[in-house]
């Protein structure tokens, strides 16, 4: 804290908005970061003079910091299943500005070029680049990682380029000029070539850059396939030059591969038999012309901007893919723009080891596949068969073995069924990786993050993008229920077929951004009857069927059934709206969201989804917890945060995390937070009433082995909280249980480190005595009291109940010594040590009876009744043991216990609750009531610091074995 107070005023101030911004569940633990946070940075702008702290006096930096801190905390804590955090982000006291800037590039990165994830940005540099449509170069920034070079110009949407370092053949510095400073050459194995100029450390960047080729290319060697060069040399998919003609780069001279003959030549790409295209009768004519002229629009653009997936990406294609992509190119230019076409050519053979491998398993994702499997466009005769059915299983089953994270998730078959009818079965594979691991990153798992995040998102814009619907439908939750599935399925399960591969089209082409638009679009369209509606089933209705009349008058093929065409024909009929006048719309009004600010309101609504799941599992556990326990909701709820919390300290601040994968979302609610034995004794420490100094931490270990019922070395809430409930509210009977359940198996075991002989335990030593006597001199018949009351419990006992195994005399020790322990500082201490003295007297004297019962041939005593009954006069001996003693040790102490039995010593719980209820003194310590709430307000203060101080005391034999 000295470090604070040496701070600005502006440091302390992040602090305390960083504690009032986030009220996160694990606020304490985001704090924890922010101070690590702020102290790395204390100590940083300390080192550098106080003109560093001028980052301080820019609130806007200061709460995209903090979004920052607390999407990387969020996400670490509660979305474990598909979360890899950055190796720079591992250790929290290491993590400074430089890193969280860098991991927020890096991101941006991998969104803006929809990379996989596993790309990690080395360097982004200003540069321009030779763009020969528009003969000049054209400024922007060069972006390099470990496969890709890529490029984006400073004008949105001017032009943007993907170079995957497997398709670079070379790459070449050129002479540095007046006119082309410092410039470098890209060349590509299709007979392109990319000229950048005027980059800044030319020698070290290219140095980098052909280390990694050298790496990619030995990691995954060029594999040429006949088929795909077959495609690739066709005139639609040939690799053209970077101009028509020539063009001279400085002394380099550029000459497309191609004459102009054969590029003015021109054949229709060859149908693939895997693609299951619509045979159903002719389009007519008008059809058929206006597909051509698409395709003779896409021909002359690829002349001009290339053909593969290092095309160049403008403005132009994309109005190009606005009109609709044609039939025949297609499921090509899905591979192109998705990049799936790298994974496709880098995995030769990949997915049909993936198809053997998998082929025959059946476990539970295989059982929800062939559930789904006639689901999936059963309108579409494609599907209607074996062959098309077959293909979908292969697929889905092929991804669910490469991903088990994700398995298979429901709409996953429409999309994948969609696929297949424009690629080829292995193609259809790598677009749904693409999909799935690149364009809809957390989208397709248990919780669907990703979908309930891009909806808040969309919620968002809805706002600002359409106030005056908004302000109508005050809850705009019931429009994001609607609205889930356009994005978890692209509008492919509410739009006719011919139409929603139109959205498709835009969405491989331009991301997320395009179901965004269009959703906006949609709802503009039908403002009037949203704002007319008068609840939510009417609202679901005026937008159900305005997507069931959106039609392509493009499609060549005649309109597919829509299954979700259920509109009465007494309904005034619906006017028909064309897909590309829809998404013409959509790109015009509004299409200026770019991928950063996406990208931001993703990050601030993450945070709001996470915790939304989290608040939704709490109280779902609540709700299955409380009608079983007799604490009060709010202390529930304090007690859920406090056992959580102790999961989460040990999983995330522990090097190695231990057991990282107990918070499984996929489990149900009361299981998904489970702690181990060393966490639940910390816990037990700082809730527990039963206080019993250094014997606390081997009461708690026998809890947790008692509570643990299927021998995982996991507990989950739900025990946790019945265990504190009978200690806390439980009724005396059910608290002597409880105990006595601690002191036999499977609590105690052999091995128990507290368990010792019983000659040399203290408790049976005369240093304390042993007093019967009253006060007032007066004596009391216990054996006969003792009798009446065993009887007493023996009518009223559960017969339906489990009868508890008998206690030994080694656990019976033990059992006392708990006892003992729990009235240490008590205010009736010593009235409770009297009282107890005198039960351990008498049950030990129960014992011994038994005993002499057993070692005579008399069996088995069942029941108390039965047991006095077999019970002899008190002898000579056992009189000495009743006997009033004043002096500090007894000579028969030692012959309670004698050190060879000569049967079972064993006493049970009848006879140890009997006892006990004899004595007043023991009955009000556990009768009286115990307050919870002060025990929860001191946990919340002290969790933390007591984790601290085992941290400290592990590390400390370290330091001692590393000093010399």
């Amino acid at each position: 804290m000295w470090l604070i107070s040496r701070c600005p005023v502006q440091t302390i101030l992040l602090y305390y908005i960083f504690k009032l911004v986030i009220p996160w569940v694990d606020v304490q633990r985001l704090e924890r970061t922010s101070n690590v946070f702020l102290t790395d940075t204390i100590r940083i702008t300390t080192q550098n003079k106080e003109r560093d702290f001028s980052m301080f006096l820019n609130l806007d930096e200061v709460f995209k910091i903090m979004e920052q801190l607390a999407d990387v905390t969020l996400r670490r804590l509660l979305d474990n299943e598909g979360f890899d955090l950055d190796p720079g982000l591992q250790e929290p006291s290491q993590i400074t500005k430089r890193d969280l800037e860098a991991r927020a590039q890096n991101e941006f990165f991998r969104a803006f070029f929809r990379l996989p994830r596993r790309e990690k940005l080395h360097a982004v540099l200003d540069c321009s680049l030779w763009t020969p449509f528009s003969r000049c170069h054209t400024a922007g920034q060069m972006f390099t990682s470990d496969s890709y070079i890529c490029f984006a110009s400073k004008e949105a949407g001017c032009c943007k380029v993907i170079l995957p370092l497997r398709e670079v053949v070379s790459i070449e510095k050129m002479e540095d000029t007046s006119l082309l400073p410092n410039p470098i050459i890209v060349s590509i194995r299709s007979k392109m070539a990319f000229q950048f100029i005027e980059l800044r450390d030319r020698d070290s960047l290219v140095e980098g850059l052909l280390a990694r080729l050298k790496l990619v290319h030995a990691d995954h060697p060029v594999h040429y396939d006949t088929t795909l060069d077959e495609e690739l040399t066709s005139p639609v998919f040939h690799s053209t030059s970077l101009c028509s003609g020539s063009h001279r780069f400085g002394g380099l001279e550029m000459v497309s591969s191609q004459n102009s003959e054969e590029r003015e030549k021109e054949t229709s790409p060859r149908m693939h038999p895997e693609a299951f295209r619509q045979s159903g009768s002719q389009s007519p004519d008008s059809g058929l012309s206006r597909e051509q002229i698409k395709v003779s629009l896409w021909k002359d653009h690829f002349v001009e901007y290339g053909r593969t997936v290092c095309m160049f990406r403008t403005e132009k294609i994309r109005k190009l893919v606005a009109m609709g992509i044609p039939e025949s190119l297609r499921g090509r230019l899905w591979l192109l723009f998705s990049d799936a076409v790298t994974d496709l050519a880098a995995h030769p053979g990949y997915y049909g080891n993936l198809v053997e491998e998998s082929m025959g398993k059946c476990c539970l994702v295989t059982e929800e596949i062939e559930r789904d499997l006639h689901r999936s466009l059963p309108e579409h005769p494609a599907f209607q068969n074996e062959t098309g059915i077959a293909a979908l299983r292969r697929v889905l089953t092929a991804y669910a073995h490469r991903n088990p994270k994700i398995g298979y998730c429901q709409s996953m078959n429409i999309l994948t069924s969609v696929l297949l009818l424009y690629a080829k079965e292995e193609e259809a594979f790598w677009l749904l990786v693409a999909v799935c691991e690149r364009m809809l990153p957390d989208y397709f798992n248990h919780r669907v993050i990703g979908a309930q995040v891009d909806q808040s998102v969309f919620e968002e814009l809805i706002k600002e993008q359409l106030p005056e619907l908004a302000e109508h439908m005050h809850d705009l939750s019931a429009l994001a229920s609607i609205s889930l599935s356009w994005f978890l399925t692209l509008f492919l399960s509410i739009m006719p077929l011919e139409s929603a591969v139109n959205v498709v089209d835009c969405f491989f082409y331009d991301g997320i951004k395009a179901i965004f638009q269009l959703g906006l679009a949609v709802l503009e369209a039908t403002a009037e009857g949203l704002c007319s509606s008068k609840d939510d089933s009417q609202a679901f209705m005026v937008l159900s069927r305005f997507l069931d009349h959106v039609k392509n008058e493009d499609s060549p093929g005649p309109p597919i059934g829509s299954h979700h065409a259920f509109f009465s024909d007494d309904q005034e009929p619906c006017p028909v709206t064309d897909i590309a006048d829809l998404i013409r719309d959509s790109y015009e009004k509004f299409g200026d969201q770019s991928v950063a600010q996406i990208e931001h309101m993703r990050c601030r609504h993450r945070i709001r989804v996470l915790q939304g799941h989290e608040d939704t599992t709490k109280q779902n556990v609540l709700r299955v917890v409380i009608p079983e326990v007799s604490v009060l909701p709010e202390d529930l709820e304090e007690l859920y945060d406090l056992f959580k919390r102790e999961h989460m300290m040990s999983c995330y601040w522990e090097q190695p995390r231990p057991m990282a994968p107990r918070h499984d979302p996929s489990r149900p609610y009361a299981e998904q937070y489970r702690i181990d034995a060393q966490q639940f004794a910390r816990l037990f420490q700082l809730v527990s009433p039963w206080t019993c100094g250094a014997h606390t931490e081997i009461l708690a270990e026998r809890t947790f082995r008692l509570l643990d019922e299927n021998m995982d070395h996991l507990i989950e809430f739900k025990a946790f909280v019945s265990c504190l409930d009978i200690m806390y509210n439980g009724e005396m009977n059910e608290k002597i249980k409880l105990l006595y359940r601690l002191h036999i198996p499977p609590a105690l075991t052999e091995n128990d480190r507290d368990s010792q002989s019983p000659l040399k335990n203290p408790l049976l030593s005369t240093s304390r005595p042993l007093v019967f006597g009253k006060s007032n001199g007066d004596t009391i018949d216990y054996q006969k009291q003792l009798k009446q009351m065993i009887k007493d419990l023996a009518k009223e006992k559960d017969k339906t109940e489990k009868e508890l195994p008998k206690m030994s005399q080694r656990e019976f020790i033990q059992f006392c010594k708990t006892l003992y322990s729990m009235f240490h500082e008590d205010p009736e201490e010593n009235d409770l040590y009297q009282a107890i003295a005198t039960v351990t007297t008498l049950l030990l004297q129960i014992g011994e009876v038994g005993q002499r019962g057993s070692s005579s041939g008399s069996g088995s005593q069942e029941g108390g009744e039965e047991l006095q009954a077999s019970a002899p006069s008190p002898s000579s001996e056992q009189d000495l043991v009743f006997a009033e003693t004043d002096t500090g040790q007894s000579p028969q102490a030692s012959q309670a216990f004698p050190e060879e039995a000569q049967g079972d010593w064993t006493v049970s719980l009848e006879h140890i609750l009997a006892s006990l209820l004899t004595e007043q003194s023991l009955v009000n310590f556990f009768e009286k009531p115990l307050d919870i709430k002060s025990k929860l307000e001191n946990a919340k203060l002290n969790q933390y610091s007591l984790k601290t101080c085992e941290m400290s005391r592990q590390s400390q034999p370290e330091l001692k074995l590393s000093s010399p």
